[in-house]
C-alpha cells in the first residue's frame, strides 16, 4: 500500500466523513518552495495558526489546473514528502494583491500575522520563487483560500 494510502485509510479511521478515495494528485502538496517552508507552515497549521493560505492565479492559469474550491480536501506534506495532515477547504476568493484584507493575513498566520507582514512575504516569496515571466504587480490576482485541518496524523 502506498504511503498516501496508508494516510488516507488512518484519515478516514479518525474522520469517516472522509471520501473513500483520496485527493487528486494535484489536490496532494506541501506549502513553500523549499522543504524548510514546508515544515514551519506545516507547523502552523498543525498548531491552529493557519487556517488560510494564498497563491498566484497566475500559476494556475500557467499550469492549466483548477482553482481549489470549497469542500474540496487535500493532504499536506511535510518538506519531506510525507503526509501529514488532511483539510478541507472552507472559501475560496480571487483578489488583487492590494485588496487582500487584514483578516486574510491573520489566518496565514506567519511572522508578526499582519497585513503589511504578508505582503512582504509574498511579494518576496512570487519574486524569489516562482517563475512565470511577468514581474510583480500589486493588482496581481491572489487565490485566498481558508480551511481547516480534518486530521493530523
Amino acid at each position: 500500500m502506498s504511503r498516501i494510502a496508508t494516510f488516507w485509510a488512518a484519515a478516514r479511521a479518525a474522520a469517516p466523513e472522509l471520501p473513500e478515495d483520496p485527493p487528486a494528485a494535484d489536490r496532494i502538496w506541501g506549502f513553500g518552495a523549499t522543504p524548510e517552508h514546508a515544515d514551519s507552515l506545516l507547523a502552523l497549521v498543525l498548531a491552529g495558526v493557519k487556517t488560510g493560505t494564498a497563491s498566484y492565479l497566475w500559476e494556475y492559469e500557467a499550469e492549466g489546473e483548477p482553482l481549489p474550491a470549497a469542500g474540496e480536501y487535500d493532504i499536506i506534506l511535510d518538506g519531506s514528502g510525507h503526509p501529514r495532515a488532511v483539510t478541507v477547504t472552507n472559501s475560496v476568493e480571487v483578489v488583487p494583491f492590494d485588496e487582500v484584507t487584514d483578516e486574510h493575513a491573520r489566518a496565514e498566520g506567519e511572522d508578526d500575522r499582519s497585513l503589511e507582514s504578508w505582503r512582504r512575504i509574498h511579494r518576496d516569496f512570487y519574486e524569489q520563487h516562482v517563475d512565470l515571466a511577468r514581474p510583480f504587480a500589486s493588482d496581481m490576482p491572489m487565490v485566498c483560500e481558508r480551511f481547516r485541518v480534518v486530521f493530523a496524523g
